[in-house]
């Protein structure tokens, strides 16, 4: 049995190397690709072994003393990261519910428009922010929303009272998503308007043969057309909710809204460059417990979505 086992392993490797060489082109192609996650995805992945040591700079990684499960125990006590934790999944979580259809939404607005040249500004203008960094959008929100801002002046002219919009705690979430609709609403959008220019254009004609709305086209045409890629799209954002935002936070903190900006990515980097002394282990152990976090996130979403009749992630059913 063992041997039949090896024969076919055999045969299969076979099979993958005929391939490879058959498509050949492709595969060299994907080779810069390839070689670059190697290096910079794969490669560090050496550094977790810092999660279960006792960093020490004189005798590097692999000299430094094994320290087992401390960096953990210790993790685990601190009332801080619970509270991160606990956060991060509030923002995050509801940044998923809540921002994640716009793109959709947005992607089959942009489809039912007809005037061509009006379609085409609309799709610049709302990609735009997309290429802006979380400074530079920091920044603009600031100059807007800041007691001598625009918005703040606007208000002062018509007789009303300041709005401490920056330094608000209760508005800082609301903000984070508005501002992450504002950005990345519009370069999400262009997965699932290919996806919808993908669809074969005979369903339509079909559809308007038995006289359905736009909105039935839309609703029994366009959005299960495209399931298979907003489920792909959701499985891979559910994959990243312990590390969603970091820049957009980072940039958005400030001392009034440190109570409710604190997320784990937050957490991590205070403990790593903010503290008296850095223990580079614990810092490590933190990220180690965030990406299996998302792992585990990635795998229930994926789970889920074929548990619902979907193909998941990597094609295939159950």
């Amino acid at each position: 049995m063992a041997k039949a086992k090896t024969v076919g392993g055999k045969r299969t490797f076979k099979k993958t190397l005929r391939e490879i060489v058959r498509f050949r082109g492709i595969y060299l192609i994907m080779l810069p690709a390839i070689i670059w996650y190697i290096l910079f995805s794969y490669v560090p992945m050496a550094g977790l072994s810092l999660a279960f040591k006792t960093y020490k700079a004189k005798l590097g990684i692999w000299g430094s003393p094994f320290a087992g499960l401390t960096h953990f125990q210790k993790l685990f006590k601190d009332p801080r990261f619970i509270d991160a934790v606990i956060r991060t999944l509030k923002i995050n979580g509801g940044r998923l519910i809540l921002t994640f259809p716009f793109a959709i939404i947005l992607a089959l607005l942009l489809n039912e428009l007809r005037m061509g040249k009006f379609k085409k500004v609309l799709q610049v203008t709302f990609t735009f922010p997309h290429f802006l960094s979380w400074v530079i959008i920091a920044s603009i929100l600031t100059n807007v929303l800041s007691y001598d801002g625009l918005v703040n002046s606007a208000i002062e002219l018509m007789g009303g009272k300041y709005v401490n919009f920056i330094g608000n705690s209760k508005l800082f979430v609301p903000l984070v998503y508005i501002t992450e609709v504002w950005k990345g609403a519009g370069w999400s959008s262009i997965i699932y308007m290919a996806a919808i220019a993908g669809i074969d254009q005979e369903q339509f004609e079909a559809a308007d043969i038995d006289g359905a709305s736009r909105w039935q086209k839309v609703w029994r045409i366009t959005l299960p057309s495209i399931l298979p890629t907003i489920t792909i799209m959701f499985i891979l954002a559910a994959g990243n909710v312990m590390t969603k935002g970091f820049d957009q936070v980072f940039n958005m903190d400030n001392a009034a809204v440190r109570k409710v900006s604190q997320t784990l990515d937050m957490y991590i980097y205070n403990v790593t460059f903010n503290a008296k002394k850095t223990d580079f282990g614990y810092s490590t152990a933190l990220s180690f417990f965030r990406s299996t976090v998302n792992l585990g996130f990635l795998v229930v979403a994926n789970a889920i979505t074929k548990k619902l009749g979907g193909n998941g992630l990597m094609g295939g059913s159950d």
